[in-house]
């Protein structure tokens, strides 16, 4: 069964690497042709994911038209989701598995949701879990949680998606899914601003695990099993995203926490997921202190300090 990976990114990228070297027959598309036709010519995407040689039977395209595939995995931000889906309408119709985290900050929907809204004759699913680019492009070993509400279909996917190097297993809660990818992000903005801060490792694990306790309250609220979020998608998720500098999200509170630069043009997922969650709970009137933390230290209206300080003054309460 044929799969391209639409977005060329770093994630895309390695996605891409590694099912081809399963021996699968894959399709890379770059949206600007200039991009397209630089990775084809030196079998590397020198931009996103230097150091990476491409399989020689990976294609390259940046037409839609031949890029079009029986598995297609949508590998781009999840703020830029709406705009590939309205623009390529060729993809409705086929089977979409959504490989980006976040929650769409104009309609608080996830990547599944969005997908339905916008491809409605597609069948829709999510690949999330704690994964690096370089990681999966190196051939190391990575689980991942492949999501999707029809578990005939979920089983076919998972056939063809695993690889040497990745382990995929399957849920049909894609809402549990997609919540814990999303809202990851958030906690390890917090948690790096706590080791940037000079917190020390003991506040970021307890951001860590009262931030746990934020995504299982939304999920539940959402409708999703709270089994989901002690899995790779949300816990393994979580441990990896808050630990490891090699997470933009993190980097990102890292910067906030010692008042240094943060480079611009670096997608930080978990600031506008931060902002559109907050938006759902106070909706969902669902309490959530460390994402209404994180929008303040994004806001500037706090500190990491003064965050902090009004975080452990809140009323003592059973765990």
């Amino acid at each position: 069964m044929s799969i391209s990976v639409f977005g060329a990114g770093a994630f895309g990228t390695a996605l891409a690497i590694s099912l081809s070297n399963s021996g699968s027959p894959v399709t890379l598309w770059a949206r600007n042709a200039d991009t397209s036709r630089d990775i084809d010519n030196h079998r590397e995407n020198r931009a996103r994911l230097p150091g990476h040689q491409l399989p020689a039977s990976l294609k390259i395209t940046s037409d839609c038209s031949s890029a079009l595939s029986d598995i297609v995995l949508l590998s781009v931000p999840m703020q830029k989701l709406r705009d590939l889906l309205t623009t390529y309408p060729q993809l409705n119709g086929r089977t979409l598995v959504a490989c980006c985290k976040g929650i769409e900050l104009t309609t608080s929907l996830g990547p599944v949701a969005l997908i339905n809204e916008l491809a409605p004759d597609s069948t829709a699913a999510i690949l999330t879990g704690p994964s690096f680019a370089t990681d999966i492009a190196k051939g190391l070993p990575t689980a991942l949680t492949l999501a999707c509400a029809d578990d005939e279909i979920c089983k076919t996917l998972q056939t063809h998606l695993i690889t040497p190097n990745l382990r995929i297993y399957r849920t049909s809660d894609t809402i549990g899914a997609e919540i814990g990818g999303a809202l990851k992000n958030v906690i390890a903005i917090a948690c790096g601003a706590a080791i940037g801060a000079g917190l020390g490792d003991s506040a970021r694990a307890a951001v860590m695990t009262r931030g746990y306790a934020e995504m299982t309250r939304m999920a539940h609220a959402l409708g999703a099993r709270t089994e989901t979020l002690s899995g790779l998608s949300g816990f393994g998720d979580l441990a990896l995203t808050c630990t490891s500098e090699s997470s933009r999200n993190y980097r990102f509170g890292l910067s906030i926490g010692a008042r240094g630069d943060f480079d611009t043009s670096t997608t930080v997922e978990g600031a506008p997921t931060a902002r559109a969650t907050l938006l759902r709970a106070q909706n969902l009137d669902i309490e959530m202190p460390i994402t209404e933390a994180v929008v303040a230290l994004i806001d500037q209206k706090l500190d990491v300090l003064e965050a902090m300080e009004l975080l452990l003054s809140r009323p003592p309460r059973e765990e």
